[in-house]
């Protein structure tokens, strides 16, 4: 019996599993008007870059477009390749080549967003940028890949010239696409899927997010 105690219970000196604790701020994901506020500003400096033949202006649109219909980290997004947007009528999607622990994953995108890398791809020929394979989608004005550094710097030039609040970084298009997409789905596999998360505990820190979701559905229920 002495044995069959010590043999079930765990040993004093075992190491404790170390509980989860990540979780996102409230402030790390744009509220529903401010993503509007972004998205029109964007739209300005893609019509700006177009008129000024200025594409680095183009760019910063799609990269905030991207951002949020893709979710996508920042350094995927600098290591994108033209032929890694896959564009067709039903199945459109962006292909991560490498993503957190060098995964791969394919993530779908809207048909709204079909059409704008369509038309990114087609504005970036206008600049003489070739679309062929290899080469950098989010490219500098001679065609090169840009650094992710690079990419959050602009990032908060368009914070602040947007006139949001300037503690917003790229990184919050990620979480602001988890939080809109597990709203609009309430489908906590396909937001892990899309993220590129390995544990689905990663993806349930956005749950906490869409609470006051909850707490009004709730309010409604059986409410004529």
């Amino acid at each position: 019996m002495e044995f069959f105690r010590w043999f079930i219970l765990p040993k004093k000196d075992e190491p404790k599993k170390k509980a989860y604790a990540w979780a996102i701020r409230e402030d790390k994901v744009l509220l529903e008007g401010e993503v509007h506020t972004l998205r029109r500003f964007a739209h300005v400096l893609m019509t700006h870059g177009m008129k000024a033949k200025t594409f680095y202006l183009v760019r910063d649109w799609f990269t905030i477009e991207l951002g949020l219909n893709a979710g996508l980290r920042v350094e995927e997004m600098a290591e994108l390749k033209t032929e890694d947007l896959f564009i067709v009528n039903h199945h459109s999607s962006v292909f991560v080549n490498h993503g957190k622990g060098d995964r791969k994953r394919t993530v779908k995108i809207s048909r709204e967003f079909r059409d704008t890398c369509k038309l990114f791809l087609k504005l970036r020929q206008d600049f003489c940028l070739s679309n062929a394979a290899g080469n950098a989608l989010l490219s500098s004005d001679t065609g090169k890949f840009i650094t992710k550094r690079a990419l959050q710097k602009q990032f908060k030039t368009c914070i602040k010239k947007a006139n949001l609040p300037e503690h917003y970084s790229i990184h919050c298009l990620r979480h602001t696409y988890a939080t809109f997409l597990l709203r609009a789905s309430g489908n906590l596999k396909l937001v892990q899927k899309q993220l590129g998360h390995s544990s689905i505990k990663t993806t349930e820190v956005y749950i906490s997010l869409i609470e006051k979701d909850t707490d009004e559905a709730l309010n409604k229920l059986y409410k004529k």
